[in-house]
């Protein structure tokens, strides 16, 4: 049996949004055990991107100014999209653009570990969504640094993955939004 057979996410928390009219913004707040530039490294090195994210970069996200190619994993169709880093302050402080919205991550020393703070731009039918996925990135994101990979888990493979309905329905109410109506799934590992 693997890590991944044994995973189950956690419950929903260390996640806010902030409404600016129609710009919803997620704020997802996780402390993990690994040094800040153990932490930027997976968030800048494609390499690393390719075990956690939700998309896959052509080149590092480590430097002001690069264009970067980012393809979202698990679209129904491909989805790359070109985003330039807008600030890239080693191991601190990363701004990007995704799919059109903005990104940031914040990267704090907390004891031996990182508090990593997310701020993602999501359209608000889709933000308790967001919040699911993007704890279970968080949760892989630890194992992988951890040296006990259990694999990507994103898109439409999250979605049926053991936990992540519970995550969205957790988020949607912390959050006070509705979850889309879709016909019920089992949710299962795979």
């Amino acid at each position: 049996m693997t890590d991944r057979d044994q995973y189950t996410p956690g419950p929903a928390g260390g996640a806010q949004i902030r409404k600016d009219g129609e710009t919803w913004t997620l704020i997802l707040v996780r402390e993990l055990r690994h040094s800040p530039e153990k932490v930027w490294q997976a968030l800048t090195d494609p390499v690393h991107l390719r075990e956690w994210a939700p998309f896959e970069a052509d080149r590092s996200l480590g430097t002001v100014g690069t264009t970067v190619k980012l393809t979202t994993v698990g679209a129904p169709s491909p989805y790359v999209t070109e985003t330039e880093v807008r600030r890239a302050d080693a191991p601190r402080m990363l701004e990007y653009g995704w799919g059109g919205n903005d990104m940031r991550w914040e990267l704090e020393a907390l004891g031996g570990g990182t508090r990593l703070t997310l701020w993602h731009n999501i359209d608000r039918r889709f933000i308790s969504m967001g919040a699911a996925g993007w704890h279970v990135c968080f949760d892989v994101l630890d194992h992988h640094l951890g040296g006990t990979p259990i694999g990507r888990i994103v898109g439409p493979e999250a979605m049926k993955f053991g936990g992540w309905q519970r995550l969205h329905a957790e988020y949607a109410k912390q959050f006070g939004v509705e979850t889309p109506n879709w016909p019920p799934q089992a949710a299962q590992k795979p």
